[in-house]
């Protein structure tokens, strides 16, 4: 299969939320289930992908080789997406090794993907020219794809999220790791249109200047209508506490619709917050992306259905 057969026009529905909160608060909360978009690749990592893996293949690489923690939802998708167009894949895990494998990389390795490892002090620096020439000594040639996934080509990938969006919006929110799905989100908005960040990551403001550089570089836009909210992110990333896990439970049982804690969950739970505070004006329409991680839940299920789901609301 070639790469434009695999990521052809994705369609996630759209979801109106209509619980009590929601219903009484004035506004209008969608949410845009690019989660359901493909059962392996999902969420906003199938829009990141889709044109570096075009790429990859227009230039004959045979190797994926990229970088991720050891839940994450870019190696899970970049594995499922190299099985199925046939690249070899290679992933350089954050940390130490700990066996048995978690349920992300135990996926990934039966999908053909070689782990190694890389210990936290020099995993920050491991675009260094000399690091990435010892990769491509190991490894051979190789198509390298950025920890998350974020560059030109998937932010080009990620402005597509609004092509099977036909619902007229105020704002569109999204949880942010690099920024590269909000730089996406930004510059396709039009002027009455706000595009609302929420990095995951504690001291999350610097991606300000990421994705500012991200905009000039990538589409030359210079759009002022987007802004980051930073005080969502519980610790920092990765980082539960029990508030938010009784937040997606609630979430779940009132809407049907699971979330995970690391991206999507922080995200919606700001959301909520903000519309207590007034934030959003009233009749005011509102996306929120799903970007998918939900296969992350199996490692962390315990934790965060320990807790008696609450059925009241709020």
């Amino acid at each position: 299969m070639k790469p434009e057969e695999l990521f052809r026009n994705p369609t996630a529905p759209l979801k109106k939320v209509s619980d009590n909160f929601i219903s009484k608060s004035g506004v209008n909360l969608f949410i845009k289930r690019l989660d359901l978009n493909h059962p392996e690749i999902s969420g906003n990592k199938w829009f990141k992908l889709k044109y570096n893996l075009i790429e990859a293949a227009k230039n004959n690489y045979k190797t994926l080789l990229t970088f991720g923690g050891a839940f994450s939802n870019h190696i899970y998708a970049t594995a499922a997406a190299g099985r199925i167009l046939n690249f070899k894949t290679i992933g350089v895990i954050r940390g130490e090794e700990h066996l048995p494998l978690n349920p992300t990389l135990a996926f990934v390795k039966k999908r053909g993907m070689e782990i190694t490892y890389l210990n936290r002090t020099s995993y920050r620096d491991k675009y260094n020219s000399d690091f990435l020439s010892s990769l491509k000594s190991k490894y051979g040639n190789f198509y390298l794809i950025h920890e998350g996934g974020t560059n030109s080509l998937a932010i080009k990938g990620c402005k597509e999220i609004f092509d099977d969006i036909n619902t007229p919006f105020d704002f569109i929110c999204t949880a942010c790791g690099t920024g590269g799905t909000l730089a996406g989100l930004i510059s396709e908005l039009k002027e009455n249109q706000t595009a609302i960040g929420f990095p995951v990551l504690k001291g999350g403001g610097f991606l300000n200047n990421d994705i500012n550089n991200l905009l000039k570089t990538s589409t030359g836009v210079e759009n002022k209508n987007w802004q980051l909210i930073t005080d969502y992110h519980f610790g920092g990333y990765a980082k539960i506490k029990d508030e938010l896990i009784e937040f997606i439970s609630e979430f779940e049982y009132r809407n049907g619709i699971k979330l995970e804690p690391i991206y999507s969950g922080k995200m919606l739970f700001g959301i909520y917050d903000l519309i207590k505070k007034d934030y959003f004006p009233k009749g005011s329409i509102i996306i929120a992306l799903h970007n998918g991680g939900l296969q992350g839940l199996e490692g962390l299920k315990n934790k965060l259905y320990s807790r008696k789901i609450r059925k009241s609301d709020r």
